[in-house]
């Protein structure tokens, strides 16, 4: 687990955020269901400067709260899902 990884799980420990909380999202009537942890763990295979942007991100989420931070993971999955549906099609 690479530094900034651990800095985002800190974050979220110290807010008493579950990291095992569950986003599902419906694509096609098919439910796919991503943890913050699994979230977490996907964004910190990209390159080290699109990780510290999720780092400050979660941070600036954190600053509304539980309620921030559930939009700041929805958003991140969606773009995520998004991303990938994008890579199907250019395929």
């Amino acid at each position: 687990m690479n530094t900034i990884e651990q800095q985002c799980r800190e974050l979220l420990k110290n807010a008493g955020i579950n990291t095992a909380s569950e986003i599902d999202f419906s694509i096609n009537d098919e439910v796919q269901t991503f943890t913050y942890e699994t979230l977490i763990g996907l964004y910190m295979q990209a390159s080290e400067a699109s990780q510290l942007v999720f780092l400050r991100a979660l941070e600036k989420s954190m600053e509304t709260g539980a309620k921030g931070i559930e939009r700041f993971f929805e958003g991140m999955g969606q773009l995520l899902l998004l991303s990938h549906l994008s890579q199907k099609f250019e395929a």
